[in-house]
């Protein structure tokens, strides 16, 4: 009889043993599965990353602002021009445009001495018509242009009647300058005048290629 009832009993503990153990089980499970639950939290920063990318165009470039109503456009082989031309810019506020050769001009082509030489064939030939390699320029917006170029053998580079030809004048003033050792500028600005059959031209001016900005202020408010 007693070994009946220890049996029973023995019976009876591993059932209540086999009981608890799986009571426990879904404690464990949900402790697993609450980490589980709350691992998106740590990534809500990833989430957030695309906002400094909407911010970005704050610090973008402003849109540059619309160009001047003044062009100052020039050629020059040596530099003289240009720092004249640079300097009107500086008087007037006016944009520049450089007129770039499309063959550069070297030491032999500029020699005046030489006959064959470049600059001496294509100032003899009145439809000489060089080429230019700089970029087309829109007249669009532009009130006055200053024309600056050096006098060769007496009148404005052929590469000036090129340029002349090239663009409509209408509705702009063209104010004529050039540089030169001593000649004047002669009859560059009628020639021009006649070839471009646009725009109001004005009677140009010759300067040393140290003329003063203060000079070229005066020059200026002369033309008014």
């Amino acid at each position: 009889m007693k070994k009946i009832i220890s049996i029973l009993m023995t019976a009876l503990l591993m059932t209540s043993l086999a009981a608890c153990g799986n009571n426990s089980q879904p404690a464990a499970a949900k402790e697993e599965a609450k980490p589980a639950a709350e691992a998106p939290a740590t990534e809500a920063p990833a989430a957030e990353a695309p906002a400094p990318e909407t911010a970005a165009p704050a610090n973008e470039a402003p849109a540059p602002a619309g160009h001047s109503d003044v062009l100052v456009a020039y050629f020059s082989a040596t530099g003289t021009t240009k720092g004249v031309a640079e300097k009107i810019a500086a008087v007037t506020g006016g944009d520049l445009y450089e007129i770039l050769a499309a063959e550069p001009y070297t030491e032999d082509d500029l020699n005046y001495n030489d006959r064959s030489s470049r600059s001496t064939t294509e100032q003899n030939d009145k439809n000489a018509r060089p080429g230019i390699g700089s970029e087309d320029i829109s007249l669009e917006g532009y009130t006055t242009v200053y024309l600056g170029f050096p006098i060769w053998w007496g009148e404005e580079p052929r590469i000036l009647d090129t340029f002349v030809e090239k663009y409509s004048f209408d509705g702009i003033t063209i104010i004529p300058f050039c540089t030169s050792g001593g000649s004047g500028i002669g009859r560059s600005g009628p020639n021009m005048e006649a070839l471009a059959g646009s725009g109001t031209w004005l009677e140009g001016s010759r300067f040393s290629g140290n003329v003063s900005e203060a000079d070229l202020q005066s020059w200026i408010e002369g033309l008014k």
